[in-house]
């Protein structure tokens, strides 16, 4: 007997793996079982142009992969794009069931690879710890789903939600894990997004710097970045943040970072452009006459409250990492 669930927890393990490297093409990953439910290997998606999880993981199977069971995040492709349809490469394997994760909702997908299977004769099951894979590929269904990224808006602030004290000192509020942590988030995101305020206060790099490597994401400043900034080289724009989104979009960033400032991220909001909040919280007080960590969001009575669901709370060193889909 095959614990289903355990092999796809085996397969979204394979795909975080992936995470970094392969945008624009989702993160994914492969298990392949046999029928006492052992793993034979294990694959992720490579970079762009090379292959997909399901190849990886069947070439590392071999003539093992015959009448066994494939355990996938996502629905193997029917199209050839950059590589060949990942159905035929299942067939070619005597693979006997085919368990996945979600449907792709990628247009030239969205079941054509599920009806290649079966017709075939190949069993398959949909589903199989289905909420926590679609939480993994987030940015992915998003894209898909909208033509827009998946927009997440970062803070770190004190616990009275000050992103400066009154000297506009800002650096650092959090400590060494909490920043390490932050550079992951940059590093997954294929665009960063600051305003122009932000560069002139800060000069950031809005680079990533994560195990020895370097990423270096999209830059997006809302207004003119000042001459000889950091952010350069970056796009600049300004007027309605939904075209800016749909721009994006069309150049394949499946995930936008808001990293601030307070007008910039509480316009998004405003707009309910958010898709989640990615808070850290320190263990220090600024006071009032600190700079808070949003402005200006029309909250008039309680009834109008912006009420988020809080996915998940994570201590960093001495800090609280906090995600709120909002």
């Amino acid at each position: 007997m095959i614990d289903l669930e355990g092999a796809m927890a085996a397969a979204r393990a394979a795909a975080a793996t992936a995470r970094l490297d392969a945008p624009p093409n989702p993160w994914v990953g492969a298990v392949v079982v046999d029928e006492r439910g052992e793993v034979l290997a294990t694959g992720a998606t490579a970079p762009p142009g090379g292959p997909h999880a399901e190849v990886v993981a069947l070439s590392a199977a071999g003539a093992r992969a015959r009448g066994a069971t494939l355990v996938v995040t996502l629905e193997p492709c029917a199209h050839t794009g950059r590589t060949p349809p990942c159905v035929e490469a299942i067939e070619a394997a005597g693979i006997a069931r085919v368990v996945v994760g979600i449907v792709d909702p990628d247009a030239r997908v969205a079941g054509r690879g599920l009806e290649h299977l079966r017709a075939r004769g190949i069993e398959v099951v949909v589903g199989v710890d289905a909420p926590a894979v679609a939480d993994q590929l987030a940015p992915y269904v998003t894209h898909r789903r909208t033509g827009r990224p998946f927009v997440v808006g970062k803070v770190a602030a004190t616990l009275d939600g000050m992103v400066a004290v009154a000297d506009g000192s800002s650096q650092w509020i959090t400590g060494d894990a909490a920043r390490a942590d932050a550079h992951r988030l940059r590093a997954e995101s294929q665009a960063i997004l600051v305003g122009a305020g932000t560069v002139r206060a800060d000069d950031p790099r809005l680079t990533a710097r994560l195990d020895g490597r370097t990423y270096e994401p999209l830059r997006v400043v809302l207004g003119a970045a000042a001459p000889g900034a950091r952010v350069h080289p970056c796009l600049e724009r300004s007027g309605e943040l939904g075209p800016i989104l749909e721009e994006l979009g069309g150049r394949g960033v499946l995930q936008l970072l808001v990293e601030g400032g307070p007008h910039t991220l509480s316009g998004f909001i405003e707009a309910g452009l958010v898709d989640r909040l990615v808070w850290y919280v320190a263990p220090a007080l600024a006071g009032p006459a600190g700079l808070p960590a949003l402005v200006g969001l029309a909250t008039p009575t309680m009834e109008s409250l912006r009420r988020g669901r809080l996915v998940a709370v994570t201590r960093l060193g001495g800090d609280v990492r906090l995600d709120v889909e909002v």
